[in-house]
């Protein structure tokens, strides 16, 4: 029997391929461990081991962009050589260790004679786990998602649904996870938040492999012989493999610890990535494929602002949540990272709805396009911040902001997303030249890494002076991150409305492409 009627009379999922259960259940606990530790991050930084706003951001920014640019490299490797299997097998050992390693907090830093005493030790075996969790993520999180794509034959009209079933597995994951984790971390202690991530990601690589039966060896390597060839008379090509990414964890390592060094390779590859594209454009396309070109490349620069405004959340608004937010909502008193379990309950409750309105106004020919998408998605991600400087203007007797200004913020910025993020991949597939969609699918996820990156860099500019992890003058707390509101409110309106003045030319240019 063929893979395709294989796949047909497989459906013992909901309807769905048993291999769909398994990508499902190892993609959502991956999500799990990643949001689990994202939200605590900043805090366990600035709480625990006392960094600055600003060392602190940096860390984040700098582990956030390499985890986005790092499956570029781990998809190639393993569409060459691995396979996805192994791939995400791999991927997933990696991120336990890194997952675990985060629990080991050593001492808590203290003030000594003015000055910040840390546990040095701590702190590499912080650095290393963090660079294990990146190297790993490289290697699980694009080859999932290829699985899930190789179950159905493409004619299968049931592969869009599949992969809304494993989309919805990534935001169970990651609105759990926020709630567990946010709690255990900061009410009972940090290496229990980031433990529990640790033994959720533990759970993820135990079910794919009691899964791989079901896959039907649909993720094998290509070719065994190519991977056990011998490169210098040494080393199998497969344990070349692995022995560089062990190489590659002790430079992320470094990377980490080393601010600048994140940034720099950030610059230096979008400018070679922007010139060799510029060269292509002007000198390999046709007037059609060219047009097609400039159109995708202006979208994946406007994606960037969309996504340093949206990665907020891990850090200057999560950072605002414990600073000086009154964190009672309904009763309840939350704790500042499990705000950020509220992005994937709006995803939950709003992404259905999307996806009617989209087909609704299709069929009257009313759907906008997908520059106007993206404008509508960076404006309501501006207006998200215009909610909390509302807030900020009404603040109670002790001068903290009412939660639900937050809710509403992550409203806006979930509702932008639904418009921008699921057209932005697949602008990609339908804009790019096809003898370089690789290279553009790979720009997108540089460009995403580099707002991740801009992300940090925009929540510097209220980086507050604190006294051992706490703000010595809440309304001079407030005062700050009001200010770095406004401006971000502004930016997301300026950005998506110029975006929106020159949308029918972006029309125009996709050449009938909708």
């Amino acid at each position: 029997m063929t893979n395709a009627a294989f796949a047909a009379e497989d459906t013992a999922f909901f309807g769905h391929p048993k291999g769909l259960f398994v990508c499902f259940a190892t993609e959502l606990w991956e999500r799990f461990s990643f949001y689990g530790m994202k939200y605590l991050l900043l805090l366990y930084l600035t709480k625990y081991h006392l960094f600055s706003d600003g060392a602190g951001l940096e860390v984040l920014g700098g582990y956030a962009a390499l985890v986005y640019a790092m499956p570029v490299i781990g998809g190639l490797l393993a569409d060459r050589y691995l396979g996805m299997r192994k791939a995400v097998i791999f991927g997933g050992i990696l991120l336990v260790l890194g997952h675990l390693g985060m629990a080991f907090e050593g001492e808590q830093a203290r003030m000594v004679a003015g000055e910040v005493v840390q546990d040095t030790q701590a702190l590499q075996i912080f650095y290393a786990s963090l660079a294990l969790i990146v190297i790993g993520v490289g290697f699980l999180k694009p080859n999932i998602s290829t699985i899930v794509g190789q179950l159905y034959s493409k004619e299968d009209p049931r592969r869009d649904a599949g992969f809304t079933i494993f989309y919805m597995g990534i935001n169970l994951g990651s609105f759990v996870a926020t709630l567990l984790c946010g709690y255990l971390g900061e009410t009972y202690g940090w290496r229990y938040g980031f433990g529990a991530a640790g033994i959720g990601m533990l759970f993820g690589l135990v079910t794919f492999i009691r899964g791989q039966k079901y896959l039907r060896g649909l993720a094998e390597p290509p070719s065994d012989e190519l991977l056990k060839e011998k490169l210098m008379g040494a080393l199998s090509r497969e344990n070349t493999i692995y022995l560089g990414s062990v190489f590659a964890v002790a430079i992320v390592w470094q990377m980490l610890q080393f601010h600048g060094a994140v940034g720099t390779l950030l610059n230096t590859l979008s400018v070679i990535v922007l010139v060799g594209l510029s060269w292509f454009i002007a000198t390999q396309c046709d007037a059609e494929e060219r047009s097609r070109m400039i159109v995708l490349i202006v979208l994946t620069l406007s994606s960037v602002v969309f996504w340093a405004l949206f990665e907020q959340s891990a850090a200057s608004m999560t950072l605002y949540a414990d600073r000086v937010m009154d964190r009672n909502l309904l009763g309840m008193e939350l704790t500042a990272a499990q705000f950020g379990s509220l992005n994937a309950f709006f995803i939950f409750l709003f992404a259905p709805v999307f996806a009617l309105l989209w087909v609704f106004l299709g069929k009257r020919g009313m759907e906008p396009s997908t520059p106007v998408k993206f404008a509508l998605g960076i404006m309501q991600a501006g207006l998200g911040f215009g909610a909390l400087v509302i807030g900020a203007s009404m603040p109670d007797e002790s001068g903290r902001v009412a939660a639900i200004w937050m809710v509403l913020a992550y409203l806006l910025h979930t509702t932008g997303e639904l418009c921008l993020s699921p057209v932005g991949l697949s602008a990609v597939t339908k804009l790019a030249v096809h003898r370089v969609v690789g290279v553009m699918m790979g720009a997108w996820f540089l460009a995403t890494a580099y707002s991740e990156f801009v992300a940090a860099q925009l929540s510097k500019l209220a980086a507050i002076d604190t006294h051992e992890g706490e703000v010595l003058s809440i309304s001079e707390a407030l005062a700050s991150y009001t200010e770095l509101f406004q401006f971000l409110l502004w930016l997301g309106l300026g950005a998506g409305i110029a975006l929106l003045v020159i949308s029918p030319l972006l029309k125009k240019g996709m050449r009938g492409i909708h």
